[in-house]
């Protein structure tokens, strides 16, 4: 066997995973071939900016709604409420990233390159989660603290500074919910191929779950669980939960911890797609 012909093989077996040069990158190396994949994609990037344009815009103007109040109207209010309210629509933008990094891989034919160059499976899809995650935390973590500080500044009186109850885990708490949603999202695509199957999938959804059928309260019971929903006692968007019309079946951190369960059967089902199929 020749060193020419080593790499031909190692491509022409993807799915096995095979030797050659072309299967020995490591991890490393796989990562930063994504985040430089990513980065020069303009439009999958341009997808973060309405994240924090969004998510810091509503919880601006939530807050400035909630200090136009009288008194009387101000009574049981709670100043994190609107600190976390652009997280229900400055998430989406964020699931569409997720969705692309993958998805649009197939749809434009590149994974069939990818694999090519990285043929170990595993480790190509540990790579893709890694660089997703990577990009979605450079952008949930200044979206989620600016939003906050936005909103308790727009709350003048009425605002709450870092140290308030429930502040940093709120906080802690939304960095994750935009980071896990990312990458449900990632999975989701990698076990649909397609950025048109996961988006018609995906923001049915969150747009019905959050804004549409989560506020009816038959239903509330069911849309409760969905991965978008879970986060939202942690991060005081699901109402006092000393009410009977507001409580839910779970504490907040059990919340998160659903979360957490949603996307990595997310992210085993594409990895098992991605295994088992070809590109």
């Amino acid at each position: 066997m020749t060193a020419a012909t080593e790499p031909t093989m190692a491509a022409g077996d993807p799915a096995r995973g095979g030797a050659g040069t072309t299967g020995t990158a490591g991890l490393g190396a796989v990562l930063r071939a994504e985040l430089t994949k990513i980065r020069t994609v303009r439009s999958t990037v341009w997808t973060l900016l309405p994240t924090f344009v969004v998510g810091v815009g509503i919880s601006l103007l939530a807050g400035l709604s909630f200090a136009s109040q009288s008194p009387d109207q101000q009574k049981g209010f709670d100043p994190l409420f609107p600190a976390f309210y652009g997280l229900t629509l400055g998430q989406l933008p964020l699931v569409v990233f997720g969705a692309l990094v993958m998805a649009g891989e197939y749809s434009s034919g590149t994974i069939r390159a990818t694999l090519v160059a990285v043929p170990r499976r595993g480790r190509c899809y540990a790579g893709k989660v890694l660089a997703t995650a990577l990009f979605a935390s450079a952008v949930a973590l200044p979206t989620v603290l600016v939003g906050f500080l936005a909103a308790q500044a727009a709350l003048g009186r009425y605002g709450v500074g870092l140290g308030a109850e429930g502040a940093l885990p709120a906080l802690l708490g939304g960095y994750l919910h935009l980071v896990l949603l990312c990458l449900l999202a990632l999975g989701v695509a990698a076990m649909l191929r397609s950025p048109v199957r996961s988006l018609a999938v995906l923001l049915p959804v969150f747009f019905l779950g959050s804004q549409g059928l989560g506020n009816v309260p038959g239903v509330r019971t069911v849309t409760q669980y969905l991965p978008d929903q879970t986060s939202w006692v942690l991060l005081h968007l699901a109402g006092s939960q000393d009410e009977a019309r507001w409580a839910r079946d779970y504490g907040p951190w059990t919340g998160l911890g659903l979360l957490v369960l949603w996307t990595a059967a997310s992210l085993l089902g594409g990895y098992l797609v991605l295994r088992r199929r070809d590109a």
